[in-house]
């Protein structure tokens, strides 16, 4: 293929303004080669290099050369033999280090033969244009060079030499979750091979031609991290990305989004500049909609400093981009690149609460540790703004407002500083916009927000969004972010608490007869049991968690003290409220609150402290820490219910948090945010965000969805009614049971269609079980149900068995196994132990067939089946079932783990201390040279020797899974 030489380079808005896909191509078949032939084509003529590497030798010769054109050194062979073991491919370093290398420490030293240094860079990230691109495809690895299985790579795209960017094809029609789930087994089983060259990819690409999306090298075991979930099919694929023009459009076909996302100056501006690796080892790559934000902000700032218009309303804007769509990270890559022009003296990071402010700052954190100052007091605040080295500063409104009374001559009012404000539709942005104006002489003020105030509002007083900051520079709606599964959409369901004539509009009547009303202790409990009878249900089984908000502190105090009531030993509740006399500096001090409120506050806090261990009260000083604590235990899922008024409501995500009760009235801006605590993407297990209201809300809804989207993003935020779902899982039972008995299931044409069809069950029952209607409505046993969950994962276990064996398995080519889904319904072991127990002394046979089945419907007590089957022939009537069952698999598993160090000839301490962490981390760690520590003295030049590595993780890994969670 030819290669171009690139005659010229740009600096060109990294998204493009918009695009206009090139005309419908033909329908006519296309085979994974020739799509990969047009894909490789098209990246030739936009300038890439075409090369003929296939294999890991002339991949390192490649990387030499590049390297030296890049640096215009010359290595001589015993240097780049030096710098390639210990810079490069050092045996030491794994998927992590070599991101750092990358994203942070692409500067590297190399020692020369005469004694001097040399600085040797691997990516030049500030001009972007000097780096080389080039592409290759079916790149081979074999079990010779250490790889679990031998693997060959569809098409990867080389800069400098460096595998940075992975492509993975799939033929037209087949689901691009199939090319995911392939590059999770490269992972597992191939990409560490060799020098682990391949481990340097930091964005993976997958297409089926028709769809396409891309995701960062640790997006898998991110999730393995936080979610526990170690099969191939990891709940990670919920977080890949589509691409998009600057107004939104998506850009799925993979010839459009090889024109556009593959452009060089667009991937390389991606690689170099809007990747952040976090002080978590996360790597994190921004969205198109949060690219195109923050280079238009840059882009005004430095227009505006070019024309001398800072200070004026032609030196800010705002960034319109919807509650759950990464506005942080957005901020963060904002005022980290704006901190870094040479004119800008200072970028203030402002939020209107102190909460805020602890949540942004612990956030910026985890972006990059030291990145940006936080401030408890205005005196500290005074300190930063004369500190040179402070050049990102996190401050709350009240704060900032604070020094501009005390100190009207800070020297900071001549510096040019950048002013961004978080959730800027406040009220208070409207006096702190004049405040500003007044003090400020060399100002670029921006405010982020997902519900700005337009003009015609009518909930508030203040100025318009676009009055206080200037120009919308970017939007990304509601509609957007549900459309792009950037956020989830929501269920909500309305709960009858009282006849329709007591339910009266807040906007029709304000009075205290009426608040008393939904404040009766009948109310209150009938509401309260509501919650605890269907928690299990709304939240998966305790899978996730979530915040009731209630309408007063009044009514927060009712519902705590039912629900310590009825919930006790159920139900971990907690509550946070609190009321501030002085708004100027800390509007979440407590010392505001009636004395009856402190008071209750106190206890609550005390049965808190009994439940956690830990020591917080309402006192000022340390309420701040209860604040902090209440929120990370929130965020961890170990607090069932949060009972609040109006904190959290507000700036906070968690993930795991899928239920908000709500017993308020809310509307347009504070409804938006109140909901979209509940719709942040986790896996396939959570489909939206529930939401129970317990007042009538539905025209408020609509009319804020409306508002912040469009009249079509109704249907697109909220998701169907029962009956549209229940029909469809209706026909589906109904063919299930008629077209595929248990023992007909044969042959891999009749095992694909069940696999697809029993999929799309599991999908639509996720979704029924959150319904109340669902309830008796199942059509289809639960026993019958097991037997097909069980013949569901044996096929399962039969695909991976043959690809674990090197054979093609076809029917995993065109579909998608959904373990998540069945892991939802799945049976945990202390159920298992209750039938046994039942079994013991009923002594009847139905029962046992019921442990059978449970146990065979279940991915995680598969592997337990003998032990469990052990344990039941062993234990004795009188048996505590609970206890001896703890006993027989502690005896077990110690004694299994000595004979395979026994068997295998293991070093004892180092084998046994390697499986304490595994089970810890519930992953076995398979890359580097751990294993062959403490494995029996091996040659590198032992030609068996990788297989007898392999042959010890498979064993290794089957004993973990054994044991693990049990």
């Amino acid at each position: 293929m030819p290669y171009f030489e690139l005659v010229a380079a740009t600096d060109e808005d990294t998204v493009i303004a918009s695009y206009e896909p090139l005309k419908k191509r033909s329908e006519s078949y296309q085979s994974e080669a020739e799509l990969e032939a047009e894909f490789i084509r098209m990246l030739t003529e936009q300038g890439y290099e075409y090369l003929q590497i296939h294999s890991e030798r002339e991949l390192i010769a490649n990387l030499r050369t590049q390297l030296e054109k890049l640096n215009h050194y010359n290595f001589s062979n015993q240097e780049w033999q030096r710098f390639f073991a210990e810079a490069v491919a050092n045996e030491n370093d794994g998927l992590i280090e070599k991101t750092r290398k990358i994203q942070e420490d692409n500067i590297q030293v190399l020692k020369r033969d005469n004694g001097l240094s040399k600085n040797i860079m691997l990516i030049d990230k500030k001009n972007i244009h000097n780096n080389f691109l080039q592409v290759i495809n079916q790149y081979s690895v074999s079990t010779k060079q250490g790889a679990a299985r031998s693997n060959r790579y569809d098409v990867t795209i080389l800069v400098n030499g460096f595998p940075l960017v992975h492509v993975e094809l799939k033929r037209r029609g087949v689901k691009i979750r199939e090319a995911f789930n392939q590059i999770e087994r490269y992972g597992r089983e191939s990409f560490f091979a060799g020098s682990g060259l391949f481990e340097y990819v930091q964005i993976f690409v997958i297409s089926n031609g028709t769809d396409t999306k891309y995701y960062s090298n640790t997006t898998r075991e991110n999730a393995v991290k936080e979610f526990g979930h170690k099969d191939n099919t990891s709940c990670s694929f919920e977080f890949t990305s589509n691409w998009a023009d600057a107004k939104n459009k998506n850009i799925p076909d993979l010839v459009d989004f090889t024109r556009t996302f593959f452009a060089r100056h667009t991937l390389l501006n991606i690689l170099a500049r809007y990747c952040v690796f976090t002080s978590g080892n996360k790597l994190l790559v921004m969205r198109p909609y949060q690219i195109t934000a923050t280079e238009r902000i840059i882009n005004r700032i430095v227009i505006a400093n070019n024309y001398k218009k800072y200070g004026t309303v032609q030196a800010g804007g705002y960034i319109w981009h919807t509650t759950g769509s990464g506005k942080t990270l957005t901020s963060f890559k904002t005022a980290r690149i704006a901190s870094r022009l040479e004119f800008i003296d200072k970028v203030l990071f402002v939020v209107d609460r102190k909460d805020l402010d602890y949540q942004t700052m612990v956030e910026y954190e985890k972006f990059e540790r030291g990145a940006a100052r936080g401030n408890k007091t205005t005196a500290i605040l005074q300190r930063q703004l004369s500190n040179p080295d402070a050049k990102i500063i996190i401050t709350t409104i009240q704060k900032l407002s604070s020094i501009i009374k005390k100190n009207p001559t800070h020297k900071i009012y001549s510096q040019q500083v950048v002013i961004i404000f978080d959730e800027c539709h406040r009220s208070q942005f409207g006096e702190m916009h004049l405040a500003i104006k007044k003090h400020f002489k060399k100002y670029y003020m921006f405010g982020f927000t997902g519900t700005p105030i337009f003009a015609g509002d009518d909930d508030n007083d203040a100025l318009t969004t676009a009055q206080v900051f200037g120009d919308e520079l970017h939007n990304y709606t509601i509609l957007n972010a549900i459309i792009d599964k950037n956020v989830l959409p929501f269920h909500v369901e309305t709960i009858k608490t009282m006849d329709k004539k007591d339910e009266i509009d807040d906007e029709l009547v304000h009075d205290i007869d009426r608040e008393e009303a939904f404040n009766a202790p009948a109310r209150i409990s009938l509401v309260a049991k509501y919650v605890v009878e269907h928690f299990d249900q709304k939240t998966d089984k305790k899978t996730f968690n979530s915040i009731f908000a209630a309408s007063s502190i009044k009514s927060a105090k009712l519902y705590y003290d039912e629900f310590k009531k009825i919930a006790a030993g159920k139900l971990k509740v907690a509550i946070i409220f609190s009321q501030s006399i002085n708004d100027e500096e800390n509007p979440e001090d407590p010392s505001g609150l009636e004395q009856d409120e402190r008071n209750f506050l106190e206890s609550a806090i005390q049965d808190y402290n009994e439940t956690f261990n830990t020591n917080f009260s309402a006192s000022s000083d340390k309420f701040q820490n209860y604040y902090r604590d209440i929120s990370n235990r929130t965020k961890n899922k170990e607090i069932d219910i949060l009972i609040v008024v109006n904190m959290f409501l507000t700036g906070f995500d968690a993930t795991r948090l899928n239920t908000l009760w709500v017993d308020k009235n809310l509307r347009m801006h504070g409804l938006i945010q109140a909901f979209s605590r509940t719709n942040r993407i986790y896996n396939s297990v959570k489909p939206f965000g529930n939401i129970v209201c317990f007042r009538n809300l539905h025209d408020r809804i609509n009319e804020a969805i409306i508002h912040f989207g469009n009249p079509e993003a109704v249907e697109f935020s909220l998701i169907k009614k029962f009956d549209d779902y229940y029909d469809d899982y209706n026909a589906m039972i109904k063919t299930l049971t008629e077209k595929f008995q248990l023992d007909n299931i044969i042959g891999e044409s009749r095992q694909k269609d069940f696999v697809i069809l029993f999929g799309e069950i599991l999908k639509i029952r996720s979704i029924l079980a959150h319904f109340d209607e669902f309830a008796g409505k199942e059509i289809i046993s639960e026993r019958d149900f097991q037997d097909y969950r069980g013949k569901y994962l044996d096929i399962y276990d039969e695909c991976r068995q043959r690809r674990e064996n090197g054979e093609n398995v076809n029917i995993n080519d065109d579909i998608v196994f959904e373990l998540e889904l069945v892991r939802q319904i799945d049976i945990n072991i202390d159920y298992i132990l209750m039938l046994i127990a039942k079994y013991q002394e009923e002594a009847d046979s139905e029962i046992l067939t019921d442990v059978k089945k449970a146990v065979e419907a279940s991915p995680a007590l598969r592997s337990k089946r003998l032990l469990i089957e052990n344990f039941i022939a062993k234990v004795n009537n009188n048996d505590d079932i609970v206890q001896k069952w703890k006993e027989y698999v502690k005896l077990n598993r110690e004694n299994e783990l000595e004979t395979i160090i026994a068997e295998e000839r293991l070093k004892h301490n180092e084998a046994r201390q390697f499986m304490e962490e595994a089970f810890r981390r519930g992953e076995l760690k398979t890359t580097g040279e751990e294993i062959i520590k403490f494995m029996p003295p091996l040659s590198r030049f032992d030609v068996d020797r990788e297989n007898k590595k392999n042959k010890l993780v498979r064993r290794l890994e089957a004993f973990l899974e054994k044991y693990h969670d049990i």
